[in-house]
């Protein structure tokens, strides 16, 4: 068993190093995984992408949906990704408070959805990323139902990254590791713009 196995320490107990071996017993491999970053707080995408990176050092084919972002955005972390062989796609339409027109929003975020889904479907890549997805799933967008169908339907290989604000229950459900970041500051609240290089 390695120590990359180990989980967090009990946080009740954050002032003293564990001396117990926290792992269940029995522990086996998974043929893929189903991460949900969630949460108010800032790192669901970031914790994403640094899955990406591992799974790009090991060699695998990845595949990222952006369901809000832009391609015209020029982000660093889609730089980066593409230069090492990710596949990316940047369907989104943007800041939905920027739109001129939510109803083609929609339909932009429906097309995001056939492709990730047909991604989910073939199984040519090893991770797949639906960054920031929730969004369209929580406002009716595209069918949530089938979103959390496709994720368990999906080839058995395929591991996916979902993430977002406020992930359905039933998407939460079918995750095999679901983690909340919770927001205690955030440099916006002090009037500081987005950062080239830390927030894109």
């Amino acid at each position: 068993m390695s120590d990359l196995d180990t989980p967090p320490a009990d946080p009740s107990s954050a002032d003293q190093p564990p001396t117990d071996d926290p792992r269940p017993d029995g522990l086996r491999r998974a043929e893929s995984l189903v991460l949900v970053n969630t949460g108010d707080g800032k790192g669901k995408s970031s914790a994403a992408f640094g899955v990406l990176m591992r799974s790009i050092a090991r060699g695998w084919p990845v595949a990222v949906v952006q369901f809000l972002k832009s391609g015209s955005w020029n982000v660093g972390e889609e730089k980066i990704a593409r230069e090492l062989g990710a596949d990316w796609w940047a369907l989104g339409a943007g800041f939905t408070w920027d739109s001129a027109d939510l109803t083609e929003d929609q339909a932009v975020a429906r097309a995001a959805w056939a492709h990730a889904a047909s991604l989910l479907e073939q199984g040519s890549h090893r991770l797949v990323v639906l960054d920031e997805i929730t969004y369209p799933m929580n406002w009716g967008w595209i069918d949530a139902d089938a979103v959390v169908r496709a994720i368990v339907d999906r080839s058995p290989k395929v591991n996916v990254v979902a993430t977002g604000r406020d992930a359905p229950s039933a998407l939460v459900a079918v995750a095999d590791t679901a983690t909340e970041m919770r927001n205690i500051k955030h440099a916006y609240d002090s009037g500081i713009r987005a950062m080239k290089g830390i927030d894109y």
